[in-house]
């Protein structure tokens, strides 16, 4: 066996690492028994180093083992770490870290609430130990006082409904009678919300009973709480007389109404048909006057073509303005001397030619000779005219 100073010194190095070593090793103690939490209260997880050696320089770990992934707070290298916190834990917990020192790593749970049960795991880690512990968490919440109401009249008796809410574990709802016999019910409708808060509601009928007394009851085994509420129901709202008379008289005016609907949409049929029968009446008359318009115009467009009236008046003021300057030099000629016959004559002539008329097929106008015979008259020249006594 080798001795000298080189052993002693490997002596000592293997005594203080194995002191080291010692000195790491702890264990990691709680309560063993559940922890009943108060919904809406705050509660501690006690968690603590045995020996109460510090617990600054560790990892220290909260899990909720019902959680996947369920980190429910994280201390490590003297700092918080935020990161895959289960959302409904932030801002809720939080570690004594003024007491880290003497290995208090209990954990402070605010506001608890129905999601908050579970099995809790400590655990501690240092540089080559560690150690963990597990506590069970039960939230006890009691609901509210259960509330009864009427739903009328059904097959077989009358409707009960019985609601409660903020309950926590499920609840059970049950309907007993005067005389404490559980009642045949529908399925109970269980809801939990987001807080993991219970709510539950059950109907019920029941029939006619010497006290007609009937009690909802909620109530919790696992946390020995209960809640009930009795009702009593007058014996008139058994008696269904008077609704069968409501039902006849509501049957009877359902037929008047709908005989009254019925005539009505016949007398609306009756008119929107006359209407249309006289709508299609003025249309047809209208379209006949639009056809006499047309005739008309028509009519109108071939007398205009055949009596062109137009040229007719322009030939008619062409020949009054001719016969005005034929008498006016008529006149001229019989102020002259005798010597102008012969102009006078031509005069003559030319007027007598005019007397006779527009050539066939020149048109006239009726009032051309009676402007000259007007004259002739006037100025005793009446031999143009044929007149009787005249000289030829």
């Amino acid at each position: 066996m080798e001795s000298g100073p080189d052993s002693l010194f490997v002596t000592l190095l293997l005594l203080l690492h194995s002191s080291h070593s010692e000195s790491e090793r702890f264990e990691v103690l709680g309560p063993t028994d559940t922890i009943l939490a108060v919904a809406g209260d705050d509660i501690i997880l006690p968690c603590y180093l045995k020996p109460n050696i510090s617990a600054e320089d560790m990892t220290v770990d909260w899990l909720n083992l019902d959680f996947k992934d369920g980190r429910v707070y994280r201390y490590q290298n003297r700092k918080i770490i935020r990161e895959d916190q289960i959302p409904s834990y932030i801002g809720r917990t939080s570690l004594f870290e003024e007491e880290l020192w003497r290995g208090n790593t209990s954990l402070k749970l605010s506001r608890v609430q129905g999601t908050d049960e579970g099995h809790y795991k400590c655990f501690i880690k240092a540089k080559s130990w560690d150690h963990d512990l597990i506590i069970q968490v039960l939230v006890k919440a009691v609901g509210s006082k259960p509330v009864v109401s009427i739903e009328g009249h059904r097959e077989g008796g009358m409707g009960l409904l019985c609601e409660s809410e903020g309950w926590h574990p499920e609840p059970e709802l049950v309907w007993l009678n005067s005389k404490g016999v559980h009642l045949f019910a529908g399925p109970p409708e269980i809801h939990r919300d987001f807080k993991g808060f219970y709510t539950v509601k059950q109907h019920v009928i029941v029939q006619e009973t010497d006290t007609n007394r009937f009690t909802c009851r909620v109530q919790q085994s696992q946390i020995n709480e209960k809640m009930e509420t009795e009702v009593h129901l007058p014996s008139e709202l058994f008696d269904t007389t008077p609704l069968r008379m409501a039902f006849i008289v509501l049957c009877c005016l359902g037929a008047i109404i709908g005989i009254g609907l019925s005539l009505a949409i016949c007398w609306i049929s009756y008119k929107k048909d006359d209407l249309t029968r006289k709508l299609d009446d003025l249309t047809r008359k209208l379209d006949e006057l639009k056809a006499e318009k047309e005739v008309l115009r028509m009519e109108n467009e071939d007398f205009k073509k055949k009596f062109n009236f137009e040229n007719l008046w322009n030939q008619n003021n062409d020949i009054t303005k001719k016969l005005e300057e034929l008498i006016r030099k008529l006149d001229d000629n019989k102020k002259g001397s005798n010597d102008n016959k012969k102009g006078s004559n031509v005069v003559e002539e030319d007027l007598i030619r005019n007397l006779e008329g527009p050539r066939e097929g020149e048109g006239g106008c009726d009032s051309r000779p009676g402007i000259l015979k007007s004259y002739l008259r006037r100025t005793g020249d009446t031999h143009f005219l044929g007149d009787k006594g005249s000289d030829g």
